[in-house]
């Protein structure tokens, strides 16, 4: 059992006991963590590094903290998003398990900002992201901070955004490695934990039937693909919304109608934001919502619905459930906005499966070991997960699951190898 002196900021330490049954429960969905905590254990790959994550504070996340401590890191965690932190989770994080945690569900940006600077408290070594947030206050409000940084990891499609632009401006200032490209990340996480846990937080907030249920889906990227699919199998009527013209065509493709938001505002019934972007869903897309529409998000930032304009647009707001707020507008129509345009899925449900968030956490405890393996080595900059590293974490996934497949022959390999061999 950890020290009660752990340093950290959450709601309420007694809460601690359900935090570790939680966190013991996600922890038998996840096998792949376990393969690799076991090994960490044994060969303390990280011993002594300072780790500062800022991820998603929930039973999934915990896991990964613990194996990374395993490892010999020293890891410090706050939130990345103010409503996705399980407040039994962090709790048991800093009295059960010895962890500084920093992560209050519905902390505000004041809050939410001083728990990024605890966690720089430490001058990491080494950051874990899940939006960039963390690395981007290191980067313009302490640049001091920035000689004894190694490399990063960034989680999520919104935070690899950020950095191939920073870096394409010669602002990033080390090398990260982008977890969310990994084939056995954003092809499992964003497309079936996105897809289902989307699907949950705005089941749980609403309890509405999505059978027949006209229903919008901006953004086809691997996330809407997701919850494309699931709304689909729910028995939804299902449109996508799609700037990339490749994209729409593989949703058209799919067998969903493809057309402009504007559009689609005029007959849609709830709205699912999923594109990383900007007001996928603005004012002019509101003015001509029917009365009834439910706007919702599963993209990290909620600026992907405006709602500065909804709140103009509006005479008057009111809690109607939890997560649910009825905006009454000027002309007598009722929008309602889930969980203030956060992470629906996060805010209102607990986020993805942990079976899923086994390959995406694996690839963050890897790639962890990986730069410190490398330091000094990597140009500045984003990489891939090395493919080899990706490969091993979907073998280990289906060890788990007692699934055997096919291996090369000698002669196969050599035949893939080589350009000789022709018609």
């Amino acid at each position: 059992m950890a020290s009660q002196r752990t340093k950290g900021d959450v709601k309420d330490l007694s809460l601690a006991k359900d935090g570790v049954n939680k966190i013991e429960w996600a922890g038998r969905e996840m096998p792949v963590v376990k393969i690799i905590r076991d090994r960490f254990i044994k060969e303390k790959p990280l011993a002594g590094v300072r780790l500062s994550a800022c991820l998603h504070v929930t039973s999934e996340t915990a896991n990964l903290a613990i194996a990374l401590r395993d490892g010999g890191a020293e890891v410090v965690l706050c939130a990345s998003n103010p409503l996705s932190t399980q407040d039994d989770v962090a709790a048991a994080l800093v009295q059960e398990y010895g962890i500084p945690t920093y992560a209050i569900k519905g902390e505000n940006d004041t809050t939410y900002y001083q728990h990024l600077d605890a966690a720089l408290e430490s001058k990491p070594q080494m950051t874990m992201d899940d939006g960039a947030d963390l690395l981007t206050l290191l980067h313009t409000k302490h640049p001091d901070l920035l000689p004894n940084v190694l490399g990063g990891t960034e989680e999520t499609t919104t935070g690899v955004i950020r950095l191939t632009a920073m870096a394409a401006e010669g602002q990033l200032k080390y090398p990260v490695i982008a977890v969310n490209d990994a084939e056995t990340k954003h092809f499992f996480d964003n497309r079936y934990g996105t897809g289902q846990s989307t699907l949950d937080g705005i089941t749980r907030a609403t309890n509405i039937l999505w059978a027949g249920r006209r229903t919008v889906v901006s953004g086809y990227g691997w996330c809407g693909r997701g919850v494309a699919s699931r709304a689909k199998g729910m028995g939804a009527h299902v449109i996508v919304c799609e700037t990339n013209p490749v994209r729409a065509l593989e949703a058209v493709m799919d067998g969903f109608p493809v057309m402009p938001m504007i559009d689609a505002s005029k007959t849609g019934e709830v709205f699912i934001t999923v594109t990383g972007g900007l007001h996928a869903v603005g004012r002019e897309h509101i003015e001509v919502m029917a009365s009834g529409a439910i706007l919702s998000n599963s993209g990290h930032f909620n600026d992907e619905i405006d709602i500065d304009s909804l709140k103009e647009m509006s005479t008057s707001s009111r809690v109607l459930r939890p997560f649910v707020e009825e905006y009454t507008m000027k002309d007598g129509r009722l929008i309602y906005l889930l969980a203030d345009g956060r992470l629906v899925n996060l805010a209102a449900a607990e986020g993805h499966p942990s079976a899923v968030m086994d390959m995406s956490f694996a690839n963050q405890a890897l790639s962890a070991e990986y730069l410190y393996q490398n330091r000094g080595k990597l140009d500045i900059g984003v990489h891939v997960v090395p493919p080899a590293m990706d490969a091993e974490i979907g073998r280990l996934k289906l060890q788990s699951m007692g699934i055997n497949i096919d291996k090369l022959t000698d002669a196969q390999q050599k035949y893939q190898d080589s350009w000789q061999e022709g018609t």
